[in-house]
């Protein structure tokens, strides 16, 4: 009886999704990172005329804001954003959570 009221509780509370969100992030996370320095920032450099996008700095003052690296965080974060939506549809995933009446 406890077992049933357990996983009860987990569908409802919608920890499988959680579960497999957190998984499927931190499993590309790496992969993606890889992608974006190696692959996307050298083509988006190339946009921008031959220029290493992390490398990018607003000096102000003595303060320097690198807004190349926060713009390469945000397309990782993109990326892996992206490939959990579809690997979680994908999968049919979605349908594990039970929505509270």
């Amino acid at each position: 009886m406890h077992i049933k009221n357990f996983l009860t509780f987990i569908r409802e509370q919608g920890v499988v999704g959680l579960a497999v969100g957190f998984i499927l992030g931190g499993a590309v996370s790496k992969m993606v990172s890889s992608l974006v320095e190696n692959i996307i920032n050298p083509l988006v450099g190339l946009a921008l005329g031959k220029v290493n996008l992390v490398d990018k700095v607003l000096t102000i003052g003595t303060a320097s804001l690198k807004w190349g690296a926060v713009i390469s965080t945000l397309i990782d974060f993109v990326i892996i954003a992206a490939v959990v939506y579809f690997g979680v549809k994908a999968l049919g995933l979605e349908k594990l959570d039970k929505k509270k009446e």
